[in-house]
């Protein structure tokens, strides 16, 4: 669908047919997820007056929101996004509203506001892995193709950034709950937009019939030998770049706790940890604009277990920083490799996958990113203060070497499986 370009640029993304609307109206449902979780924390904090019952609800939110990603994608690659998203959101949104309303005001059960949120995390549509998808189908140049992946990234950090700063600004003449409605009003309203632009009205390819016949044989319990080795083909081509994810989110998460640590343990005042925090955000965009600039010769296997090395080497280097300010350009520094790892790796789970589980395979990325950020502060407030704080910076960026050593070892497996039996990519 996209058009023979000599000169790949980001602005040569937006001017592919029907792309400006189509990822305008994705990034509008998108920022849904960059503003409901503090809505819910603040919201429930408020209608409660517990810390603890509001940590509770927003796990049980994200656990749902994240672990049934997976699912929820394998039906968008089942039935097509325009069957399955707008249902989809319209539930999501419902459910977030009951929320709103459950929480206007204080006194509302915690099972109840708990089961609700669970409940709205179980809908939550995967409307970045499908933007994923859809770009390899807008886009059939390769190159051009990277550059839409990176844009996408750096877009989707700015709204993880701004989303909070939206819910801030809302609070101030607003209950806390009005967050969680603006939430459900732009992912509902976004998704309309985004299942009714042209890109998606248009013809999307059919299963092959191998893939129509393994599918069948599965519905009737049969095993086909074919449809075994597609998704054993699958399963290898998505392990790494999910390996490498949850090695970046388990150590990206701890970052957040270490530096604050680290300004706490030398003096600073913790009111300067958020600028610390903002440059690694700031490198993370910087690195993700050149990734996709470069035209790399490279695959994208070796540059993804490159990148994930680099992260973890500059993230255990910081914990020498000898003030704030190093800390802060060491932070900057491991920004740069943050959004390339993230974006090359959802790259190598959509080359790996095939057209009929894109989807899936980028929902699999992102679930890793998440499950990994979940636990990582968790372990780096069960090490602070028990572990030098040098020993935890190195444990923090050990943790995305190992994942890069376990997807190279994954790589160089695959790379001699395939020159044994002939294969070629």
């Amino acid at each position: 669908m996209s058009t023979p370009l000599s000169r790949p640029s980001y602005a040569a993304v937006l001017r592919v047919p029907h792309a400006r609307r189509t990822f305008t109206a994705a990034l509008t449902a998108r920022l849904s997820y960059g503003t409901v979780s503090l809505a819910v924390l603040l919201s429930v904090t408020h209608a409660t007056g517990s810390y603890a019952v509001s940590g509770t609800v927003l796990s049980l939110f994200g656990a749902t929101t994240v672990f049934l990603m997976p699912l929820r994608a394998s039906l968008i690659d089942r039935h097509g996004p325009r069957r399955v998203l707008p249902p989809m959101s319209a539930l999501y949104g419902a459910l977030l509203g009951a929320l709103a309303v459950l929480i206007w005001r204080p006194g509302a059960p915690a099972a109840a506001i708990g089961l609700t949120a669970a409940l709205a995390g179980c809908c939550a549509p995967p409307l970045g892995p499908t933007m994923r998808a859809l770009w390899s189908e807008l886009v059939t140049d390769r190159d051009l193709l990277q550059r839409a992946y990176s844009l996408d990234g750096v877009a989707e950090e700015l709204l993880y950034v701004s989303g909070p700063v939206l819910i801030a600004t809302l609070g101030g003449s607003a209950p806390p709950a009005a967050g969680i409605l603006l939430s459900a009003a732009l992912n509902v309203g976004g998704t309309c937009a985004f299942v009714t632009s042209p890109a998606m009205t248009a013809k999307r390819p059919s299963p092959s019939k191998e893939e129509a016949a393994g599918a069948r044989l599965a519905g009737e319990g049969i095993t086909g030998a074919r449809s075994g080795r597609g998704r054993a083909a699958l399963v290898r081509g998505v392990l790494p770049p999910v390996v490498v994810a949850l090695g970046a989110g388990l150590a990206l998460s701890a970052v957040e706790l270490l530096v604050l640590a680290f300004a706490t343990e030398r003096g600073y005042d913790p009111a300067l940890v958020p600028w610390v925090l903002g440059a690694l955000s700031a490198g993370s965009a910087l690195g993700g604009l050149a990734n996709g600039a470069v035209r790399w010769r490279t695959s994208a296997r070796t540059r993804l277990c490159r990148f994930a090395a680099g992260l973890g080497l500059v993230l255990a280097a910081a914990g020498l920083a000898p003030g704030l300010w190093t800390l802060t350009a060491a932070m900057a520094c491991a920004g740069a490799f943050i959004a390339p790892v993230l974006t090359t790796a959802y790259l190598l789970a959509d080359e790996s996958a095939q057209d009929s589980a894109r989807t899936q395979a980028g929902a699999w990325v992102n679930m890793a990113v998440n499950a990994g950020s979940s636990g990582g502060a968790m372990a780096a407030g069960l090490v602070i203060g028990r572990l030098p704080l040098p020993v935890c910076f190195t444990l923090a960026g050990g943790t995305a070497l190992l994942a890069a050593a376990a997807a190279a070892s994954r790589v160089a497996g695959a790379v001699r499986v395939g020159a044994a039996s002939g294969l070629r990519r």
